[in-house]
């Protein structure tokens, strides 16, 4: 790093690096030399210190030393790596046996001290590009989440009309959105293609369940704290509306929220700035908000637990995700289809096929725990069904396999291997039987639309079953 490289540091000014050194003449060298380069530089000189330092400012990089009092640099790595750190270690001993050990716990690099500057900026530069790369990675991987998850919403009208509600809200970024519904009804899973198909998706999103937290710990959390602001504040820390800035917030079981925290909250949705606890500046965040409830906000307000001005901020666009038991069988189905498609790579010697009789059983169960419960029997069944040709009842819990098949539908063999379309279309096919052809009761009765049936009873050859 030289004086001639300094027209980089407007490129680079939004990186961060962290010294953890017990030696404050190497820190200081090395803050120098890394401002000069508009880095922005964070300092601790104990490894406990340093790893606080991390959690609350997630720089891009960590410049760690290997012998410090205490807790060494290799018990800081192994801490540090797991939570996606890119770490350059130096020693002020040439120690290839400690040099091997760092590289096998995931250190990018590994300098003498004090370090070749040239050596050293090659070495961070290499280190700042993985970082880049991992989160690139990680965005197109939301953003391709995002584009699967919309169409797997379901296809009754109910859900379309859904779908195009969340691409409508995704692209308006800055709405307030809530999310109201049952537990486990895939509200989080919304939240997250809000934000992977919304122009804030290369931005962090960022997530806190309010359900249990005592105020002052989601006071920090949400709003952070400045350094001395309480007895253990021994650095300072960014609140998640800081982290979440051009990003999105999601607080789920908003509902819950202790009625403290529940004007600061309302302050920062209305002027966009908060400070954190003890300082004195005003802090701006962009953070888009996306809250959830399975409560009645409106009766929470009327009986005195919720604040009624900031259920109505909340509120600018309710979107209820309906519960299993109101979904057609169509919703589930391609909900099945979209957790056994996700499952795959966990289980890849498990199956990709339900028996007729197990898809059965999944149309007819009442789901109290919504898409949870449905994804934890799948889960399950996947498992036990490890090396076999389909998932057969004997894989599914006694809850599911208590109940009586559907209404006029025959016993099929536990060997017959079909494909999904398959049974939809013998399930339909069995349904308008039993109906003697009625097709307003079919539709009913597989809770679809009049004329999503006729388009399936046309796509399947089904006209002429059930009249005589």
């Amino acid at each position: 790093m030289h004086p001639h490289n300094r027209s980089r540091s407007s490129h680079a000014a939004a990186r961060a690096v962290l010294v953890i050194d017990d030696d404050p003449g190497v820190s200081q060298v090395l803050e120098r030399v890394f401002a000069w380069e508009g880095w922005r530089v964070l300092r601790a000189q104990d490894g406990p210190a340093g790893l606080r330092v991390y959690e609350a400012e997630r720089p891009d990089l960590v410049l760690l030393d290997l012998a410090m009092p205490g807790m060494n640099g290799l018990e800081v790595l192994e801490v540090l790596v797991p939570q996606g750190a890119a770490v350059i270690m130096l020693t002020g001993q040439a120690d290839l046996e400690s040099a091997v050990e760092a590289m096998q716990l995931g250190a990018e690099n590994f300098l003498p001290k004090p370090p070749n500057l040239v050596h050293l900026a090659a070495a961070a530069e290499r280190a700042f590009e993985k970082v880049e790369l991992r989160r690139a990675n990680r965005l197109l991987a939301d953003r391709m989440a995002g584009e699967r998850g919309i169409d797997s919403l379901g296809t009754s009208p109910r859900m379309q009309e859904l779908a195009r509600q969340v691409d409508l809200l995704a692209a308006s970024d800055a709405t307030t959105v809530l999310l109201l519904g049952e537990s486990g009804t895939g509200k989080g899973w919304v939240a997250q293609m809000l934000h992977a198909r919304s122009p804030r998706s290369r931005g962090a999103m960022v997530e806190v369940n309010c359900a249990g937290l005592s105020a002052n710990f989601l006071d920090s959390e949400l709003f952070g704290y400045e350094r001395g602001a309480f007895t253990d504040a021994k650095t300072a820390k960014r609140g998640l509306f800081e982290v979440a800035d051009r990003g999105t917030l999601f607080l789920d079981e908003v509902g819950d929220m202790p009625a403290e925290i529940q004007p600061k909250l309302l302050k920062v949705l209305e002027s966009k700035s908060f400070r954190r606890l003890g300082g004195t500046q005003e802090i701006r965040s962009d953070a888009r908000l996306v809250a959830a409830t399975n409560k009645n906000l409106s009766a929470e307000t009327k009986a005195g637990r919720f604040r009624e001005d900031l259920f109505y901020r909340l509120s600018v666009f309710p979107l209820v995700i309906p519960p299993l038991r109101e979904r057609s069988g169509d919703d589930i189905i391609e909900l099945l289809e979209r957790l056994l498609r996700d499952a795959g790579p966990r289980h890849p010697r498990s199956p990709t096929r339900l028996a007729p009789r197990v898809l059965d059983r999944f149309l007819i169960h009442h789901w109290p725990g919504n898409v949870r419960e449905l994804r934890n029997v799948l889960e399950r069944a996947l498992v036990l069904a490890a090396g076999a040709e389909e998932i057969r009842p004997e894989h599914l819990p006694a809850a599911l396999n208590g109940q009586p098949g559907a209404a006029g539908l025959p016993s099929r063999g536990t060997r017959e291997l079909l494909p999904l379309a398959e049974v939809e279309r013998r399930h339909i096919e069995h349904t308008l039987a039993a109906l003697e052809g009625n097709r307003t009761l079919t539709a009913k009765t597989l809770g679809i639309s009049r004329a999503t049936l006729h388009t399936k009873i046309r796509d399947f050859g089904l006209e002429d079953v059930g009249r005589f």
